[in-house]
């Protein structure tokens, strides 16, 4: 990490290549729209770069750079370009959504109720207001501790257990209200 700080080139290339994947997961499922993802994400890796010097080689890179996506993805947000209603991050295209909710093959009744209940599911965490749905898709989808987001977040490890909280909670009125 000295090195990344130091800007070496070689290190800087090990740098991208490990936290790229990290990097564009979150983008991805943060703006939710394919079109703007690179976009971000160069964004994402220009603040990086400047802000090098600034980090403490000692730490875990993850939540700085999840703090730095989290800071790239709300200026997305209140871009010009961006419509209020783009604000939402799309779940449908996710690839890990299927490796981890996989069809049997042998039983269509069960595979269209298990589609019908997952596009349910994420119609409802679309609907979450930004603040929730972030920290869903943080903690439920890239697995980050309430730690981890509060830090990643800039607030209190209280605050984002009880946003989660709220969200779960929230999901869980709609689905059933829903039927699902």
């Amino acid at each position: 990490m000295e090195r990344v700080r130091r800007r070496e080139p070689e290190a800087l290339g090990a740098f991208f290549d490990r936290y790229f994947d990290l990097i564009h997961g979150l983008v991805y499922r943060l703006v939710g729209h394919p079109e703007h993802v690179e976009d971000v994400c160069q964004d994402v890796f220009l603040r990086v770069h400047g802000g090098l010097a600034r980090f403490d080689t000692k730490r875990d890179p993850a939540p700085w750079l999840a703090t730095i996506v989290g800071n790239a993805c709300r200026e997305h947000w209140r871009g010009k370009h961006v419509r209020a209603g783009q604000r939402s991050v799309s779940l449908s295209d996710i690839g890990d959504w299927e490796a981890r909710h996989p069809r049997s093959g042998s039983n269509p009744e069960a595979d269209l109720l298990r589609d019908e209940r997952d596009r349910r599911v994420r119609r409802a965490i679309l609907d979450l207001p930004e603040a929730l749905r972030e920290v869903v898709l943080l903690h439920d989808f890239q697995e980050m501790s309430h730690r981890e987001i509060a830090e990643a977040l800039g607030a209190s490890h209280d605050s984002i257990r009880k946003r989660h909280s709220r969200a779960i909670a929230r999901l869980g009125k709609v689905l059933k209200d829903d039927g699902s």
